[in-house]
């Protein structure tokens, strides 16, 4: 069977243990990418004074809203002294905090916000106004209409800039950046919620359309998604027609030997979209098996993980959830100590079963692109009340279902590259998708929507354990197929994130 392209990148940017070291290159620190999109040109609206304000006005109130969701999102959150300029973290955690994603807002045009495009600057949390001139139509047309673009005044688009991360990571970035943006994906989610904005992510453009309006260079920065952002202070009870969040592009069966250091930017372009394609008419044959039912054996231990929902209520609704987002760190030891079992299953609901954080004000339906396609498993070293070994995760039923057993300390020590976070976790979550089925289903693009959606569970798996004082860090590199092997997960099954939890040394 020849594969795809994203399946060939794929392979291509594998971690092996045979190999890791002739790819492993110095870094050029002199060649840093900056973290930051400067424009020389542009109105500029400060949005920091709306971060304590308590104006009661209606346009007041508005500002506010929008200044707390885009810091919630992506804004600044902590300075760290180095050697050199000192380092900024994000709302966002970012591979080796490179933050190769930019934020651009379009707005249709009001009398707070006026018509065209912007960029948001982290850095001194300012919309840059770069271009004055009505684009939203032409979104809307890329977009294929998609039903939220009626509705909606702004929209927001996530961009990569490639080197950021392939300066580090070289072709293997591709999978970070997509990661990166999904956990980004989490906090846009959330902050909606907190401040009263529904974002509805689209996954399915044309892509070359919207790179032209925004005036990327192409060769160094490509749109990854739109989120149009409906405002439920004037739609509270909106009901938007159903629409796919993601569409498929081509399969790209055939395309030429490419040596290493030209995979990232080919793999973009072979997961563009330029046309609208439906999605396969036999789709439900190739789904997955419904939630739930894999790994059904009568004679496997199954542990139930239905909890009490994590409470994110502190003296305002979602107070604790804001400020959970705004301290949230990548754990970066931890003691080897066990957690315990119910700490686990309150981390795996909020992560995996928003429906129960309704009453709490939260989404309980939020935008993924296909997570039928995602599959999680969960190494167990040390949860007091669970055997040691390999886990299915359930989420239909709430219930892991062990399909290993075994202490894989040492292992996953290997695994993780001599990680001492994957030794000393006392439990590590993997994400996998068949590949070659998601292909199927979605071509090559397919590739884009199973690392946002990792991410973006990997960002709710982060905020739960930070809210429970749980230590968490991701790790997106590993040697692939290692990981299968020592995990007794099936072959086909493409390792997509790793999430560590432990006790916080």
């Amino acid at each position: 069977m020849i594969d795809s392209f994203s399946q060939h990148y794929h392979q291509r940017t594998k971690y092996d243990p045979e190999t890791i070291s002739s790819k492993s290159q110095g870094l050029d620190w002199s060649q840093q990418p900056s973290s930051y999109k400067e424009y020389k040109i542009g109105t500029s609206y400060d949005l920091k004074p709306y971060l304590q304000a308590t104006k009661q006005d209606v346009e007041s109130q508005w500002w506010q809203r929008l200044s707390h969701f885009l810091l919630c999102s992506y804004g600044l959150t902590a300075r760290i002294q180095t050697m050199g300029d000192p380092m900024y973290l994000r709302a966002a955690p970012s591979a080796g905090g490179l933050y190769p994603a930019e934020i651009y807002l379009v707005a249709r045009g009001n009398s707070l916000l006026p018509a065209g495009l912007y960029n948001y600057q982290a850095k001194d949390h300012t919309l840059i106004h770069f271009w004055a001139s009505d684009v939203w139509q032409n979104i809307q047309v890329a977009c294929f209409n998609h039903p939220a673009l009626a509705i909606a005044e702004l929209s927001l688009i996530t961009t990569a800039v490639f080197y950021r991360s392939a300066w580090r990571y070289q072709d293997r970035a591709y999978r970070r950046i997509f990661l990166d943006t999904g956990h980004l994906l989490g906090n846009i989610e959330l902050a909606g919620a907190i401040n009263g904005f529904r974002p509805y992510f689209v996954g399915g453009f044309i892509d070359r359309q919207i790179d032209e309006l925004l005036y990327l260079n192409t060769e160094e920065e490509g749109v990854v998604t739109v989120i149009p952002i409906v405002d439920l202070d004037m739609h509270p009870d909106l009901s938007i027609p159903a629409f796919p969040s993601a569409l498929p592009s081509r399969i790209n069966l055939e395309y030429p030997e490419l040596p290493d250091g030209q995979l990232l930017k080919y793999c973009h372009q072979m997961t563009e979209i330029s046309q609208f394609r439906q999605l396969p008419a036999n789709v439900n044959a190739i789904d997955p098996v419904e939630l739930g039912d894999k790994y059904n054996f009568p004679f496997c231990l199954k542990i139930s993980t239905a909890t009490s929902p994590i409470s994110w209520q502190d003296d305002v609704p979602l107070a604790g959830l804001e400020d959970t987002i705004l301290k949230r760190r990548s754990t970066r030891a931890y003691t080897g100590g066990a957690l315990m079992l119910e700490e686990l299953n309150a981390i795996l609901d909020f992560t995996y079963h928003p429906q129960h954080y309704i009453e709490q004000g939260l989404d309980p339906n939020p935008d993924y692109f296909d997570l039928g396609l995602i599959e999680t498993f969960i190494a167990v070293s040390g949860v007091n009340g669970l055997e040691e070994g390999c886990y299915y995760y359930a989420p239909k039923a709430q219930e892991l279902r062990q399909i290993r057993f075994k202490n894989f300390r040492q292992e996953l020590h290997y695994l993780c590259l001599g990680q001492e976070l994957g030794r000393d976790a006392g439990a590590v979550i993997f994400h996998t998708a068949d590949l070659n089925m998601a292909v199927q289903k979605y071509g090559d693009r397919a590739y884009r929507y199973l690392h946002l959606d990792a991410g973006h569970l990997g960002q709710r798996l982060n905020l739960a354990a930070i809210r429970l004082d749980v230590g968490v860090s991701g790790i997106a590199g590993f040697f692939d197929d290692r990981v299968n092997e020592v995990l007794g997960i099936p072959a086909d099954e493409a390792v997509l994130y790793i999430t560590t939890l432990g006790r916080p040394a």
